[in-house]
């Protein structure tokens, strides 16, 4: 979506747009006494064009021209100058501003075009330079709405970059995290089996065998209930995914361990240190173990192995 500019507050914008153009005003009038005397019209004039600056977003497209007739009427009933072109000036940097690009330079090219009579039609020169600098004037504050149009452009293509780059690293995330549940879920499930098996196997010929047989079926079945729970509460965004202890090659030992409970004899040879390895490949040699060791239990039959 292409992003206005906002720029300060309008309340903001309009005080401070009528009290400086009428307190220079009138401070201007005492130092011009050969124009028309300020009344309640030239007030009014006064305040209309900052009251304009209010329609910046209820009604954009009036906002310029509402300023733009209030400093025209103001200046052809020949009162004194001063700086009552401010809220026009500020209404075409933010017509421009809010990307009302055709209705900003229409508005300019007309100030220009009347410019243009005024200093021709009084025959002074200085008037020509006058009636040139107001419409570089023009041309200058319909280009800086511009930059702040494009500014604000900008600033909204980064955020909403930032924010794809975001969802696509969240979206990654949860995809890792469904393969950890995977892994998780298929070694717990697979030695709990292996050990219930055992359990009803021998249950009746030894039960000496049942203890051991349920002690290892608790510690499998709680720390895959954790794991899982924890998985489950990221992929569902309303919990942090904060491992307890992130898979490595310390960890392998542990593994070995599970795999010795389920009855499988598992030789390992390999320094579980990891030092200098990155994490990331650490974490997959993990879980390479922990498939391989999960296959040989439920499926290979094999009563050794070596890591």
């Amino acid at each position: 979506m292409q992003r206005r500019f906002r720029g300060p507050p309008t309340a903001v914008i309009v005080l401070v747009a009528a009290v400086i153009q009428v307190m220079g005003t009138l401070f201007a009038a005492a130092r011009q006494p050969d124009h028309r005397p300020l009344d309640l019209l030239a007030f009014v004039l006064l305040l209309l064009g900052p009251a304009a600056l209010s329609l910046r977003r209820r009604a954009p497209l009036a906002m310029l021209p509402v300023a733009a007739l209030a400093t025209g009427a103001y200046l052809a009933l020949g009162y004194p100058w001063g700086p009552v072109v401010l809220s026009f000036a500020l209404a075409l940097i933010l017509t421009a501003a809010a990307g009302k690009r055709a209705l900003a330079w229409t508005v300019a090219g007309i100030g220009a075009v009347a410019l243009g009579i005024g200093s021709v039609g009084s025959g002074d020169e200085t008037a020509l330079v006058r009636g040139f600098a107001g419409t570089s004037w023009l041309a200058i504050l319909v280009l800086l709405g511009e930059g702040l149009r494009l500014r604000g452009e900008r600033v909204a293509e980064r955020h909403r970059q930032r924010e794809t780059a975001e969802q696509a690293a969240r979206d990654e995330y949860r995809l890792a995290l469904a393969r950890d549940i995977h892994d998780v879920v298929a070694h717990s499930l697979s030695l709990i089996n292996v050990r219930a098996s055992v359990a009803l196997h021998l249950g009746e010929k030894d039960p000496a065998q049942f203890r051991p047989a349920l002690e290892t079926i608790k510690a499998a079945s709680k720390e895959s209930l954790a794991e899982v729970r924890q998985l489950l509460g990221v992929l569902r965004e309303d919990a942090p995914f904060q491992p307890p202890r992130q898979p490595s090659l310390a960890r392998v030992p542990e593994l070995v361990d599970n795999a010795r409970r389920a009855g499988l004899d598992v030789r390992l040879a390999a320094d579980p240190s990891g030092q200098g390895i990155p994490d990331t490949i650490q974490e997959a040699a993990y879980r390479i173990v922990q498939e391989a060791l999960t296959n040989v239990v439920r499926h290979s039959g094999a009563r050794t192995a070596a890591v």
